[in-house]
Parts: C-alpha cells; sequence; structure tokens
C-alpha cells in the first residue's frame, strides 16, 4: 500500500480483524496483529489502531506520485485530524510545513515520523523550486500549516501556484478551518456569503480604512486577531456601537468561548477578565442592521412638514399637513415634533 498508493481493501468486512501489518510493511514482525488486539494492548500504541482505519477508510482511493498535497490540520484539537489526512501524511515521501518543531510534535501525536522541508512565509517562494523538483521525480509530497488550511492567512498558496504551473496535480484535503468553525457557532447569517479579512494591517491607519467598511456591510465580516492586539482591535471598532460582533477565544481547545456582544462594549467585557485576552482570536463583526426605510406616504408626510413649519406655528402647520396628506392628527403631531428643531417649540 505505501509504495503503490493504493490498497486491496474491498475485501475487508471486519475492521476488527484487519491485520495492521499487512499494510504498514516497515514492521518486519510477520505474526498477523488486528486490530481488536492493538485497540486492547496498550504497549502498541493507538495510533496503529489509528492508522489502519485510516487505511480501510482512505485507502481505497488512488494517491497519484509527483503530487502535492495540501493537508488541513486541526485548529487546536489534535482529534480533528481526518482519517483521510493521516492515510496520506503516512504515504508521501515528505512532509513541507510552516514551522518544522510544530509539525514534527503533531505528527509524532500520531505517530508519524517524516522529513520535514521549512516552507514558511519568508522562504516560500525559494523553496516551490525545490519542491516542484522532487514532483518532477515522481515523489508525492504533503504541505501543512501550522494550524487549519493551507493559505487561508498562511503559507501555502506560492507552493500550489508553482506546482499548478509545473503542471503537477494539486490535491485538496480538506478539514479544519477556523473561519467556518467561527461561523457556524457565531449564529450570524452567512447564507449570502461573508467577507474574509483574516489578519488586519499592522499600521493604524490602514486598519482604520478596513474597518470602515463595516458599519455599512451586508455580509459579515470575519477577522483574525492575535492576543496583543486584541484590545487595541477592540477599541477599533468602538466606532460600531451597538453593532454586533462574536468573539470566538481559542476554538477547539479546552477553554474555548464564543460570546456575542455590542461592539462599543468589547473593550469593556476584555477588560474584566485577563482571560478574555489570552488565545487566539477569530471576530465575526455582523451584518449592520437594515435601516427601515420610509414608506411612500411618511416620505410626503416629512416633506409637507418641513415646509409648514419652516413657516408657520407647529399647531398650524400641524393643521395644513393633516388636510394634505389625509393622515391622522395624532400621527402628524408626533412626526412634526420629531423633525421641528427644540428651539423652536411651543
Amino acid at each position: 500500500m505505501v509504495a503503490g498508493g493504493s490498497s486491496p481493501l474491498g475485501c475487508v468486512k471486519d475492521l476488527n480483524q484487519l491485520n495492521i501489518r499487512a499494510y504498514y510493511p516497515q514492521d518486519m514482525n510477520d505474526e498477523p496483529l488486528t486490530l481488536a488486539a492493538a485497540a486492547t494492548d496498550p504497549a502498541l500504541g493507538s495510533h496503529l489502531a489509528l492508522m489502519a482505519a485510516a487505511a480501510l477508510l482512505a485507502g481505497r482511493q488512488t494517491y497519484p506520485s509527483g503530487a502535492l498535497y495540501m493537508v488541513a490540520t486541526p485548529i487546536g484539537n489534535l482529534a480533528d485530524i481526518s482519517l483521510r489526512a493521516l492515510h496520506v501524511l503516512q504515504l508521501v515521501d515528505v512532509v513541507a510545513c510552516e514551522d518544522t518543531r510544530h509539525t514534527s510534535g503533531m505528527l509524532r501525536a500520531y505517530g508519524i515520523h517524516k522529513t520535514l522541508i521549512a516552507a514558511h512565509e519568508h522562504n516560500e517562494r525559494e523553496v516551490a523550486q525545490s519542491i516542484c523538483e522532487r514532483l518532477s521525480r515522481g515523489e508525492r509530497v504533503a504541505y501543512l500549516s501550522d494550524a487549519g488550511t493551507p493559505a487561508i492567512s498562511d503559507p501555502g498558496c506560492w507552493l500550489s501556484a508553482a506546482a499548478h504551473a509545473g503542471g503537477y496535480r494539486v490535491v485538496p484535503l480538506p478539514g479544519a478551518s477556523s473561519v467556518v468553525t467561527a461561523i457556524s457557532a457565531s449564529g450570524v447569517d452567512a447564507r449570502q456569503g461573508f467577507d474574509f479579512i483574516g489578519f488586519l494591517p499592522s499600521q493604524t491607519a490602514a486598519a482604520q480604512a478596513v474597518l470602515a467598511n463595516a458599519a455599512s456591510a451586508v455580509r459579515p465580516m470575519v477577522l483574525f486577531e492575535a492576543p496583543h492586539r486584541i484590545e487595541k482591535t477592540a477599541k477599533a471598532l468602538g466606532f460600531l456601537g451597538g453593532q454586533s460582533v462574536t468573539v470566538c477565544r481559542e476554538l477547539t481547545k479546552q477553554f474555548e468561548s464564543i460570546h456575542t456582544l455590542a461592539a462599543a462594549e468589547l473593550p469593556a467585557w476584555l477588560a474584566a477578565d485577563p482571560n478574555r485576552c489570552r488565545g487566539e482570536f477569530v471576530l465575526i463583526i455582523h451584518p449592520a442592521p437594515v435601516a427601515v426605510l420610509p414608506s411612500e406616504a411618511d416620505a410626503k408626510l416629512d416633506s409637507i412638514l418641513l415646509a409648514m413649519l419652516a413657516h408657520l406655528p407647529l399647531k398650524t402647520a400641524v393643521g395644513v399637513a393633516v388636510q394634505l396628506s389625509g393622515q391622522s392628527k395624532n400621527t402628524v403631531y408626533a412626526r412634526a415634533i420629531a423633525l421641528k428643531p427644540a428651539d423652536r417649540l411651543p
């Protein structure tokens, strides 16, 4: 299976009786090892059972050589890895990643050991050439960002573009994404789409220019924020007043929190508990409330009243407006009070 990229699993009927060693030939012991036995023997490690399940469910598909595999990884909870991702990570010849130390630790947790190549925002374009050389030799290469789906506010786009330009296949392996995870739990209506901003620019003026659009946005806006900048961003959002913001912190982790409140309340809410400023953030700015447009009759009444109030006493203006508009005296009077400047009321 590992050498050929696929496995003849069609005849397997009982996962518990699957011989793990048949799919991982690096284990030189010829004695059959079933999944059921591995699951009950702590000395074997749970990763053997996990990999067997991955081979059973994902191994029926063919995984071409000379291809770049863009692998989504957990955003905080290691249990959120997909079985298909585990299968491919076991299968590939080499793993390119944003941070070799982070990825090494994550792969060890799954019992996977691979050669790692650093490919981060500072060297991705240069590394892309060497990755393509590996693809030309028929190697399978996986790319992992530190968390979530590659190329979403993370490196990966240049590797993918270079592989496409070289005529190599790019295979996406979907999985965790903090963007859609946050939206799904926020209660915001994103059926008509959303605007993904990512991290705000570090320059204050540039960040304010981006946020200025939120006041009139008709779709949710999704931002990423780091703990050392969250308070500054919260203050910058204050101009939105009562417009709702959902704060998603430490998604999928032990201390996950999701809270929706008015933008103007956000700085005080963060200050009330130091723990609220810790961790990684996804902020969802809800669309501005749709203004209720005046009806044609209301617009006509306002036009009449404004003309009358500019030249007549309030009582006289109301009487004339009632006759011209056909609306009730109480309705016209209440609207006249709203329109007339306070210093000119009787």
